[in-house]
Order: C-alpha cells, then sequence, then structure tokens
C-alpha cells in the first residue's frame, strides 16, 4: 500500500514535467547530411531589412522568430534565430541578456508573416539556452548562444536546417559570393518592425576597410564579418540580431552559415556595414555545446523512463 502510494505521488511530481517534457509524436528527422537547400526555391536569389525586400514564403527555411512572452500568454518577436538540426537553433548571445530563463521563450519556424502563422509554421518552447562563456556585451565579443527546443520540428519544404560550415570548406567569400541577410527587424534605423520576413544580398566586406580610422576603428577582429554596403543603405538592423549570414556554395549547391548577425553603429550607415560572428571561428564550441544538450536530453529520456516503468510496476 505505501509502494502503491508513493509510487503515485512520484507520478503526480512527475506529471508537470512530463508535460513540458516529452514531444508529442515522433517526427523522423530528416538526412543528417542535408542541409542548406531551398526547396522552394531553385537557385540563389533576393535583395533586404534595411534596403532590402519581401522574401518568398519558405524562401530561408531556417530562419527562426524567437520570441519572448509579454503579459502573460501573449508573445513578442525579439530576435532572429538559425535551425541548425531539427531540435537547435543558434543565435546571438547578446539576444538573451537579461533573459536567460528558456520558459520566458518560445521559437516560431516555419513562418513568413509573424502576424499570420499559417499551415507550415512550428512552434516550440525551449528546453535550454547555452551562451559562450566567453560572451563580452560591452564588446560583443563571443556573441553567440545555442537554444535547444523542447521537441523536434518535422523538416518540410518550409523548415530546413542549414549547413554550418566544415573545417574542409572555406569557401572564398568576395563580391561574387552570393551572400544573403533576413529578419524581421526594423526596415530603418529608426523604423517599424517588419511582420514579413525580409532579405537582401549582401557583399563580404574586408576587416582592413571596416577597421579604417573613420568606420569601425579596429573593433573588428578575427571572430567577426563585415558584410553589407560600403555605400551604405543595405545592412540588418534592431530584431535581426541572431539571424543568418548565409553564403551559397556552388559546389555543394548548399547554403552554409557564414555569420550570425551581431551589432553594428546605426543601420545602413556608410562605412558602419554590420558585423556578424565569424562562425567558422566557434565550430569547436557548437559542437560541444549541442554535444551537452544532447546528453542532457538523454539522461531526462532515462530518468522518465526508469520512473514511469518503476510507476507503472507498482500501479498494476
Amino acid at each position: 500500500m505505501r509502494r502503491g502510494r508513493a509510487a503515485a505521488a512520484l507520478l503526480l511530481l512527475l506529471l508537470p514535467l512530463l508535460a513540458g517534457a516529452l514531444p508529442g509524436p515522433a517526427a523522423p528527422p530528416a538526412p543528417t547530411e542535408e542541409c542548406g537547400r531551398r526547396p522552394l526555391l531553385d537557385s540563389a536569389s533576393g535583395s533586404r531589412v534595411v534596403g532590402g525586400r519581401d522574401a518568398q514564403s519558405g524562401a530561408w527555411p531556417w530562419a527562426v522568430s524567437l520570441q519572448i512572452r509579454h503579459a502573460g500568454v501573449q508573445f513578442a518577436h525579439v530576435c532572429g534565430g538559425v535551425l541548425v538540426n531539427e531540435k537547435s537553433v543558434l543565435t546571438a548571445g547578446h539576444c538573451v541578456t537579461g533573459r536567460k530563463d528558456p520558459y520566458s521563450w518560445r521559437a516560431v519556424l516555419g513562418v513568413h508573416n509573424l502576424r499570420k502563422h499559417g499551415e507550415h509554421a512550428a512552434k516550440r518552447t525551449i528546453r535550454s539556452i547555452a551562451v559562450h562563456p566567453e560572451f563580452q556585451r560591452e564588446t560583443f565579443e563571443n556573441d553567440i548562444a545555442l537554444f535547444e527546443l523542447n521537441s523536434a520540428v518535422r523538416y518540410s519544404d518550409y523548415i530546413q536546417p542549414i549547413c554550418l560550415p566544415p573545417a574542409h570548406l572555406h569557401p572564398h567569400l568576395d563580391n561574387a559570393t552570393e551572400c544573403f541577410i533576413s529578419g524581421w527587424g526594423r526596415t530603418a534605423e529608426k523604423g517599424k518592425t517588419s511582420a514579413v520576413l525580409k532579405e537582401a544580398r549582401v557583399e563580404i566586406i574586408p576587416s582592413s576597410v571596416c577597421n579604417s580610422s573613420d568606420a569601425y576603428g579596429g573593433l573588428v577582429n578575427h571572430n567577426m564579418i563585415c558584410a553589407g554596403s560600403r555605400s551604405g543603405g543595405i545592412d540588418t538592423c534592431q530584431g535581426d540580431s541572431g539571424g543568418p549570414l548565409a553564403c551559397h556554395h556552388p559546389g555543394t549547391d548548399k547554403y552554409y552559415l557564414i555569420g550570425i548577425t551581431s551589432f553594428g553603429v546605426g543601420c545602413g550607415r556608410p562605412k558602419f556595414p554590420g558585423l556578424y560572428v565569424r562562425l567558422s571561428q566557434y565550430r569547436g564550441w557548437i559542437k560541444s555545446a549541442l554535444l551537452l544538450s544532447n546528453r542532457a536530453a538523454n539522461r531526462l529520456s532515462i530518468t522518465l523512463t526508469i520512473a514511469l516503468t518503476a510507476t507503472r510496476a507498482v500501479l498494476a
């Protein structure tokens, strides 16, 4: 009798955890080698965010809207994110400054218009948030974070992971490389945010140019990428942070996550293009963060399975 009561009590304690931790019907993940594809578009195209245009629905299937809870049940877009596998989203570290509680966040994937999510959208709560341990808020150094979704998403034409730049692939980033930014941020420095995903093609600008005395004056280091337009007018802005700088590699016909939107002086100003986290510098951290999140999820799954098995055995 005591064992039955203890088991029932254990079940009651586990129910809230189960409600948030166990996913619904299992979604079979796409093959791990498949990434960086845009099923609804055949080739690289795009034009922005500040100085761009509306993206086509499904144009950037790895784009994620990271939203924070307001007024109880309402959520508001705060930052962009990038889907890298069925349960992981990369974003900027500064997006979670003062907001590290995963339960106050949600991710919306496969969405084009934030006011009309549509049938292709998927919403996920957040299980955990990992910020780079050496992130510096004052200088935006190591401005990268990883969100682990509470349950896996099902890949579709509208939801796909982007490729991370592997060690053996070093695309030569120059004006011939097709690189794009996208986001739901402001469309002008003091303008309004956009409900519809915007896109633009950007130029990769040498750090020597960005670091000139009349520009960033040495602020840009080897962990950052400068991208936009030297004459201004094309740029990311507030609300685009954490979103992708995606470049098309013709050899593989895939898109790679070259950068994550980090910071800049104003939006679209001449000589002050946007600065992005250089992803190739963070392969090790990303790999370890993904490994830790997977281990934590596996430990939770094993613990819950053992507890439920024991409970069922006792109650039976």
